[in-house]
């Protein structure tokens, strides 16, 4: 036994740190045999007896393992049989829509599995997750929903008590609203407070994103990553037909909350959404560096609005300028000088 135990202790062959998976529903026998081959562990008969000795009642987990070079055959057991496998991260952005995250899943090499059916918008929570090589898809996204499910159970536990929001529901539709209307962290509270101080006036919600979220829903064709395009596939603004298409989701033409989330929230979101800002403002457009500017009437959001649009007329003028610099007209043809052909 003393011989035994000094085996299994002493230094491994691995002479550098390399990579082992371990395949879903393999065998001990499969593992031990595998290990041997790659020079991880001396001997696999070793490495079974090893596995039952100190490792009782364990089944080897599958997964990517990363062996230490000289790893004994003490510590690759230890590391098989607690599923000490490598974490590999996936990151969803805070507004993806389930569209978008179940695309990331699909396409991630780590995890294996079919895909399941989607879950409903805004029932994920996007961060980052550590998944392990050989993690399902069904998996992850169970883990997803979890974790969404738990966030909003303490932030609606907690919430400002006086927001017109009657259901946790609800609470995730308005802030995958906040959550798309801007990316700036400091002014979610306020764009929260706007859509709580339209609900209760009553006003319509009046948010560009839901026509973008409804149109793409309604005419996949003329969507991509979120954004609108043209029949040439270029991204595009809003148009006025947009503006006027009621697909149930369009705030401009319906009361409310729109039926569903427009993405999925994250967590800082669903905190302004129950913590809106204290403030009267109604209204907020585009200030030129990035934020939004707020207005408590009308009178001062359209003279807002008017200093946005100077803001953006000299934006594209310099842009028309410095695409004129960089690609410049070409000159005159030889004997013409650039006049129009009068003819004789």
């Amino acid at each position: 036994m003393f011989a035994f135990q000094t085996e299994v202790n002493r230094r491994g062959p691995a002479e550098a740190n390399a990579d082992f998976v371990v395949e879903q529903g393999a065998t001990l026998t499969t593992v031990a045999r595998s290990l041997e081959s790659h020079g991880l562990v001396r001997n696999a008969l070793l490495f079974r007896a090893a596995m039952m000795l100190y490792e009782r009642g364990k089944v080897i987990q599958a997964g990517e393992y990363q062996i230490p070079a000289g790893a004994s055959l003490h510590q690759v057991t230890t590391m098989l049989a607690n599923g000490q496998a490598l974490q590999h991260p996936i990151t969803f952005p805070e507004g993806i829509t389930v569209a978008g995250a179940l695309k990331l899943i699909a396409q991630s090499p780590y995890l294996v599995g079919d895909m399941p059916e989607a879950p409903p918008e805004g029932s994920l929570l996007p961060e980052t997750y550590h998944v392990a090589r050989g993690m399902t898809r069904s998996a992850l996204i169970q883990q997803m929903r979890d974790a969404r499910d738990r966030a909003l159970a303490e932030i609606w536990a907690n919430r400002d008590p006086t927001i017109p929001v009657a259901s946790p529901d609800r609470l995730v539709t308005l802030a995958s609203i906040v959550e798309r209307e801007t990316g700036i962290a400091a002014e979610r509270a306020q764009v929260a407070a706007v859509f709580v101080n339209r609900l209760r006036a009553p006003m319509r919600l009046e948010s560009d994103p839901t026509i973008i979220y409804g149109v793409c829903k309604k005419a996949p064709a003329r969507c991509r990553d979120g954004r609108l395009i043209d029949a040439q596939g270029h991204i595009v603004e809003i148009r006025q037909s947009d503006m006027a298409m009621n697909t149930g989701y369009n705030t401009y033409q319906i009361d409310g909350l729109p039926p569903t989330p427009i993405c999925n929230p994250g967590r800082a979101a669903l905190e302004a959404a129950a913590h809106p800002a204290p403030s009267r403002a109604l209204y907020f457009v585009a200030n030129g560096t990035g934020g939004h500017v707020f207005a408590n009437t009308l009178a001062e959001h359209q003279a807002n609005v008017a200093r946005w649009r100077v803001i953006e007329a000299q934006r594209l003028a310099q842009e028309h300028a410095q695409q004129r610099a960089l690609d410049p007209p070409a000159p005159p043809r030889p004997g013409n000088r650039g006049a129009p052909h009068r003819g004789h």
